[in-house]
């Protein structure tokens, strides 16, 4: 009797859902043609200047702006930290499962993806009564590179954007923080990095509480 030919195609499902040979979908592929193909920081700036001035539309003041900002970075966050580990090999993909394994993917993967290089520093509150407190640090912050800051707005930090992203990194790994961004770079001439930025990462209380049974098991 003579075999029937088969529906099913090759790279092709039950469901009618098309994939590579190799098995890499359009996740797998980065946002630019090439790899060495970079954004213009014109167009960079351009963008994110307009991101500001729509922020700035009906705000109460300076923190009401910084949190709009937040917001507008908080989604972007929660969906990269699942993109960069889905492109990870499947021997290495693998959520953190700590505080310390979450910020370091986010000082080393998530700042390379966005911004070309790794955070400058990771540090840990040395305040023993704030043991939730974390701090990314960022000597140049490129969202600030190119946002000319009125004198009546000196404390504004638009660096608050990417604080929303650290947030929503934090809270789509499972690790629900507040994270905002602090200006600490001095204005005085001769002043190395004067748009130095900390980002300070507070964590939930069931965050520690689920560390410290880590710890113990």
């Amino acid at each position: 009797m003579a075999n029937l030919p088969s529906n099913k195609s090759p790279g092709k499902d039950q469901s009618g859902l098309r994939y590579p040979t190799n098995g890499k979908t359009i996740y797998h592929r980065p946002l630019n043609r090439t790899k060495t193909s970079e954004l213009s920081q014109a167009s960079f700036a351009y963008l994110f200047s307009e991101m500001v001035s729509y922020a700035q539309r009906r705000v109460t003041g300076i923190q009401d702006l910084e949190k709009r900002l937040n917001l507008q970075g908080h989604p972007i966050g929660l969906k990269l930290l699942d993109l960069l580990l889905h492109r990870e090999p499947a021997r290495t993909q693998a959520r953190p499962l700590n505080v310390i394994a979450l910020l370091h993917l986010i000082k080393i993967g998530v700042w390379t993806h966005l911004f070309g290089r790794q955070a400058d520093r990771l540090e840990r509150s040395s305040n023993p009564e704030t043991p939730d407190e974390y701090m990314i640090i960022d000597n140049e912050p490129l969202v600030n590179a190119f946002v000319s800051v009125p004198r009546e707005m000196s404390q504004l930090n638009c660096a608050a954007f990417v604080a929303g992203v650290v947030e929503g990194a934090c809270d789509g790994a499972g690790f629900p923080a507040r994270v905002t961004a602090h200006s600490v770079g001095g204005k005085e001439e001769g002043e190395m990095w004067p748009g130095k930025t900390v980002f300070l990462v507070k964590f939930a209380p069931e965050v520690l509480e689920r560390e410290a049974l880590i710890g113990k098991s």
